[in-house]
């Protein structure tokens, strides 16, 4: 298994939108250029994010993105299923129930479930929040007024 780029680039935006969060809608173009990934390339994402509900937007000139829930009300297994699709090792897994017709006999199913079962685990126990606790430096909240 292979997280490809939309994956990875879909975790960094949701984290840049959540260490930014405001309140206010973030403009597309703020984020590309601080995670230095080009708009075109965010507008697919976001469209993807947006479509399930993970996004809200808003369209013009005070416009932008914002994140529909709290930052620990994410998973990164919810996230990556949705930018990469099933993480089924196998195609077998991708569908459930199993409808391969070697499953009775197969030697490595077994096997293949337990890793699917393991990474979906993983990924699901991470929260979009403790991403970002990662990212932000304590400094980062620190502000004198």
């Amino acid at each position: 298994m292979k997280i490809s780029t939309r994956g990875r680039y879909a975790l960094r935006f949701m984290i840049d939108l959540a260490l930014h969060n405001t309140g206010e809608y973030t403009a597309l173009k703020d984020i590309s250029e601080r995670q230095q990934i080009s708009i075109k390339y965010l507008e697919q994402i976001t469209a993807l994010l947006s479509k399930f509900g993970l996004l809200l937007s808003v369209r013009g000139p005070q416009g932008g993105y914002k994140l529909a829930k709290a930052p620990d009300a994410y998973s990164v297994g919810e996230i990556l299923r949705i930018t990469e699709g099933n993480l089924a090792p196998v195609a077998c897994l991708e569908q459930n129930p199993n409808s391969c017709e070697k499953r009775e006999n197969c030697p490595t199913l077994k096997l293949w479930e337990g890793f699917y079962k393991v990474v979906n685990n993983y990924f699901d126990g991470i929260t979009l929040a403790e991403l970002v606790n990662q990212a932000a430096p304590e400094s980062y909240f620190d502000y004198v007024i």
